[in-house]
């Protein structure tokens, strides 16, 4: 039996399992199963919670086609939830080891439960080379991409992952699949990207629909809301704080001008808990 927690941040959901006091095995695999939604649990994606040399804990993160990925925002936040709703720490600041760095999260505790984590999600990365993007100048804020019938004006930022985001007139009625899936892949994205098509309402409020990297359109995304208030500020829509609207729920996201990081708050939710029956 493999224990496992479905759990959400904003509708961006994960199955959560405790690597730690349980064997995980083919983990790519796994993560497939698991996430599909006709045939097994349902889910974005698969976190594994580790044992870490260097921080708390370490976060292993894989999309619904099995690939692993270098970071979530929204999955971070129920990582942090997951360790302290379950006793594996007494802590209210976590550090998470990542493979895009060492993130510390600020639990919020009600009821002796987890409700909300804000989460230090360092600083952006604008360097072309290390988002990765292939372009000339950095900051990238002014690239052409073309797809399908329209050509696309996009900033380019990394989070510990690629983003690509772009305004839309309506965010809403947007096909986001159409043009996302096949931005996604462009071969000017060495790694390729998420994509983040957005709506300016305001200096501090934003709507955003994502495309997430090996996994499709999903209600959420953590880091694809910090890239998104990112370049926001970089472009002069936004202030360095604002409210990212997301079809899941909506994130504060702030940027310190002192320390140059980017903070994300946001809930954290537990769905269910199951097992896992091990073929024989």
């Amino acid at each position: 039996m493999i224990k496992f927690t479905k759990m959400h941040g904003l509708g961006n959901d994960y199955v959560y399992m405790d690597a730690i006091s349980q064997k995980i095995e083919d983990e790519s695999n796994l993560a497939r199963f698991v996430s599909n939604r006709n045939f097994g649990i349902g889910s974005d994606g698969l976190i594994l919670i580790c044992k870490s040399e260097i921080a708390d804990f370490k976060m292993r993160m894989f999309n619904s086609d099995g690939s692993e990925a270098e970071m979530c925002g929204n999955g971070i936040r129920c990582v942090g939830k997951f360790v302290y709703d379950k006793g594996l720490t007494n802590k209210t600041t976590v550090k998470i080891e990542t493979l895009a760095g060492i993130k510390t999260l600020e639990l919020n505790i009600k009821n002796n439960k987890v409700e909300t984590v804000k989460v230090d999600m360092g600083e952006p990365i604008l360097t072309p080379k290390e988002i990765p993007v292939i372009a000339n100048n950095a900051p990238v804020t002014n690239l052409k991409i073309k797809a399908q019938d329209k050509e696309f004006t996009f900033t380019c930022i990394s989070m510990g992952n690629p983003h690509a985001i772009t305004i839309v007139d309506n965010v809403k009625d947007f096909d986001v699949e159409k043009y996302g899936k096949e931005i996604e892949i462009d071969p000017i994205f060495p790694k390729k990207t998420n994509v983040e098509f957005i709506q300016i309402i305001d200096d501090k409020n934003v709507k955003m629909r994502v495309w997430e990297r090996g996994a499709g359109e999903t209600l959420a995304c953590g880091t694809g809301a910090c890239a998104t208030l990112v370049a926001c500020c970089l472009n002069g829509h936004t202030k360095r704080e604002a409210t990212i609207e997301l079809l899941g729920g909506n994130l504060y996201i702030q940027w310190n001008e002192k320390d140059n990081h980017i903070y994300m708050t946001g809930p954290a939710v537990t769905v269910f808990e199951g097992e896992l029956q091990k073929e024989k």
